[in-house]
């Protein structure tokens, strides 16, 4: 069939569809990380001039309550307040501000909580009155039906967080019904969980505010109250995560800075680093795994906005680990076209011209982008050929190993390329085998009958055992990597059945005396 191609498609009229209330739920699934939800947050308190935000947990006894973003930012009146609360509100936003879609407020709260209170206050005088709203997703869903705070608990919960950190105005952003919090907090569930969120959560915050973070007049602190004592359980200021802060470079060429033209919109700067091999340091191992933490890492207007990867320009791989490039974005209406960021603020898509531009980037003496990922490669290789030996490559592993397990791994070893990674989990098999090895899931399975006595009664998890787990990868994973066992493999497995069943029972029987 052919016929006339029209470019312009025709219409005849329009027709008002206002957006049916639902759609609040689809804007609470989007994804958001609890970390990147309340680092949402903390945007909107950078962008209200906030020098001090205090992120809150309140518990009471064993049990998780609230969750509150409290800032000495300028506040916000009553109208303000109604477009911050409504979805997709149009502001204006100034030239550096953080906020972008008018959503994150929203998308990030109702992501993660069942209601989302915000209570403001301008700075005109002491006694002027907050003004405070509330979204809950039962009422949100039923016709964007949003409730007024009572003015006597908007100025209780003012007063609540006076002088530290509002005194003359501020905000204060709650949480209820938070969807992580353990349902209930017997047995230590509260504190592990604590434990572990806190600490993710002042990785990640001081990794991607870490602009932020090393000046003097901004800080965050989080803290853990009980509501019913007062007792304050943890208070701390969260530390900057420079991820290019290492004390030597690892090329005495590096850092550099090269230019790619971006027909579109002109000169991009990419300063260029490389990392020392073999460093320790939280700047470098907290970022991520690493196939994760080289690469590309954007800034928008000081705030990282991605942490790693290479946008199409070539793929990860173990010998560029110590490979880093800082990027400021430009802050122009096309540039949002070649560098479109994510509504979580977790990524940035690069357009095909950027990754054209990088392939004929270069610094002032002419030397090329390309070059420098070279560098960073021979880097890599040098540090690895002054340890003498040359080890054997590996299949990676996988789920069932602590993620620091995992890095471990990946730091020390070279990894196969595009490999299916090697799990590892409990499972009931024969007691008289230890082990099992499940070589079309890729899976070393441990029998479950003995994990009591090996965890010596911890509680178990995905992740548990990592000590026994790395022991059973390094035993296992070169079988994996053949395609069948030979005698000499065949005999080491039955070995280490003998063994390691031997051993567990003794673990079992020691249990079992101790009693």
């Amino acid at each position: 069939m052919t016929t006339d191609w029209q470019f312009e498609v025709p219409t005849t009229g329009s027709k008002h569809l206002p957006p049916d209330a639902r759609y609040v739920e689809a804007l609470s699934s989007q994804g958001y990380g609890f970390e990147a939800a309340v680092a949402d947050l903390v945007d909107n308190s950078i962008d209200a001039g906030a020098k001090d935000v205090v992120i809150h947990f309140l518990r009471d006894g064993d049990r998780l309550v609230s969750l509150l973003v409290v800032d000495d930012g300028k506040g916000m009146d009553e109208e303000e307040l109604d477009v911050a609360m409504t979805v997709g509100g149009r502001r204006d936003y100034d030239a550096q501000a953080l906020g972008m879609f008018g959503t994150g407020l929203k998308a990030a709260s109702l992501s993660h909580a069942g209601a989302v209170t915000v209570v403001s206050k301008v700075r005109r005088t002491r006694a002027a009155a907050p003004a405070g709203r509330r979204w809950t997703m039962e009422r949100a869903v039923i016709g964007y039906q949003c409730d007024i705070v009572a003015p006597a608990y908007a100025q209780q919960l003012i007063d609540r967080y006076y002088d530290c950190p509002i005194v003359w105005q501020g905000t204060i952003i709650r949480w209820d019904a938070v969807k992580d919090f353990p349902r209930t907090g017997g047995g230590g569930q509260t504190d592990r969980y604590l434990h572990r969120t806190i600490n993710k959560l002042g990785l990640h915050l001081g990794l991607h505010l870490h602009r932020f973070l090393a000046r003097e007049d901004f800080n965050i602190t989080i803290a853990v109250e009980d509501v019913t004592t007062g007792v304050e359980y943890m208070n701390f200021g969260v530390q900057p995560l420079d991820p290019f802060a290492y004390p030597v470079s690892g090329h005495p060429d590096y850092a550099r800075a090269f230019t790619a033209n971006v027909p579109s919109i002109g000169p991009v700067t990419l300063t260029a680093h490389i990392w020392p091999p073999k460093s320790n340091n939280d700047e470098f191992k907290a970022v991520g795994s690493v196939i994760d933490r080289q690469g590309f890492y954007f800034y928008r207007h000081d705030r990282l906005v991605q942490a790693g990867g290479w946008n199409n320009f070539r793929q990860p791989e173990q010998h560029l680990a110590l490979a880093r490039v800082a990027v400021d974005l430009p802050d122009t209406a096309v540039a949002s076209e070649v560098f479109r960021l994510t509504v979580k603020k977790d990524g940035v898509d690069t357009s095909p011209e950027f990754v054209t531009a990088l392939e004929s980037a270069t610094d002032g003496a002419g030397r090329t982008f390309s070059a420098y990922v070279a560098d960073a490669d021979t880097t890599y290789r040098e540090a690895r050929k002054r340890t003498g030996t040359t080890r054997k490559s590996v299949i990676p592993a996988g789920k069932g190993f602590e993620a620091s397990v995992r890095e471990a791994i990946e730091d020390e070893l070279p990894l196969i390329p595009g490999e299916e990674p090697i799990a590892i989990r409990w499972q009931k098999i024969d007691n008289s085998a230890f082990f099992e090895i499940d070589r079309e899931t890729r899976t070393i399975v441990l029998n479950q009958h003995y994990r009591a006595a090996i965890l010596g009664g911890r509680r178990g998890g995905l992740n548990d055992a990592p000590t026994l787990k790395s022991l059973m990868y390094l035993l296992l994973h070169g079988i994996f990597e053949k395609e069948y066992s030979g005698s000499r493999e065949k005999d080491n497995l039955q070995l280490w059945q003998s063994v390691l069943v031997a051993a567990a029972r003794a673990e079992l029987n020691r249990g079992t005396d101790d009693d």
